[in-house]
């Protein structure tokens, strides 16, 4: 263990979806707390653009810019940094895409998509990243899931339906992988004041949602989820796997 129980110097760190949003802030986090940073994007200009404002701020960050759904380029993303920076020590899987539309309205193949992006495209980067930690005999996977995964909005089914495949995924990767010293550990987010949230802003019934159903009775501001990713890379978290962090305002806990 490191002298700080948080510390993540020496950490090589993957973090997919990282160009913008909750994965760029928590990519900031754990540079912050001291880790080399791959921060993963299917955009190159957007992606470069962040890796020099991360830059900017004295972080240690390079871009890696693949598409995790394309298989054959995750594997290609992970070996780079097993030749260039000696594997990766925290996977940190917060790509993901969203396609709201009512139950009946979803063609198969929709299905289908939506799915192998947010359920079976983080198992298999995990896989593909645990094959390299189990050498190592230690190791950090993080998911980032969704309230979704816990509680159901009309008009949102499949990417709940995802979201609790990839909480269930999580569970069963801590249990495969725990006796080989990796930890597998999910962030579910509530509502976040992203870009990305930017037009549910616009809607009145969804954005007094938070307000009126959380405990904090307010959206989260992006930076306020970068504490739980660190936590859950670093040695503090070193006796915990399998768990799923709410970081929602207490808006699932709240009557």
């Amino acid at each position: 263990m490191s002298a700080h129980p948080f510390d993540l110097t020496g950490r090589v760190a993957l973090v997919t979806g990282a160009a913008r949003g909750l994965g760029l802030e928590m990519a900031r986090a754990l540079a912050g707390a001291g880790a080399h940073v791959a921060i993963g994007g299917r955009d190159a200009e957007t992606l470069h653009a962040t890796a020099e404002r991360l830059t900017a701020e004295d972080l240690k960050v390079q871009p890696l810019c693949f598409d995790p759904g394309d298989l054959a380029a995750a594997r290609k993303a992970v070996q780079h940094l097993v030749d260039t920076d000696g594997g990766i020590d925290i996977l940190l899987n917060n790509a993901a895409a969203r396609d709201r539309r009512d139950l009946f309205a979803f063609e198969e193949q929709a299905i289908a998509d939506l799915i192998h992006v947010d359920l079976i495209a983080p198992f298999e980067l995990s896989r593909m990243a645990a094959r390299h930690m189990v050498g190592k005999g230690r190791g950090r996977i993080i998911n980032v899931t969704s309230i979704g995964a816990h509680i159901s909005l009309k008009g949102d089914p499949v990417y709940g339906m995802a979201k609790g495949g990839l909480a269930t995924a999580t569970r069963a990767l801590a249990a495969e992988l725990g006796p080989h010293g990796i930890t597998v550990n999910a962030i579910c987010p509530g509502f976040f004041a992203t870009e990305f949230n930017a037009p549910l802003v616009e809607v009145e019934a969804i954005t007094q949602m938070p307000r009126d159903r959380s405990s904090l009775g307010r959206w989260g501001e992006p930076q306020e989820i970068g504490g739980a990713a660190v936590f859950l890379a670093s040695d503090a978290a070193s006796y915990v796997t399998g768990h799923t962090l709410a970081v929602d305002g207490g808006y699932m806990s709240h009557y």
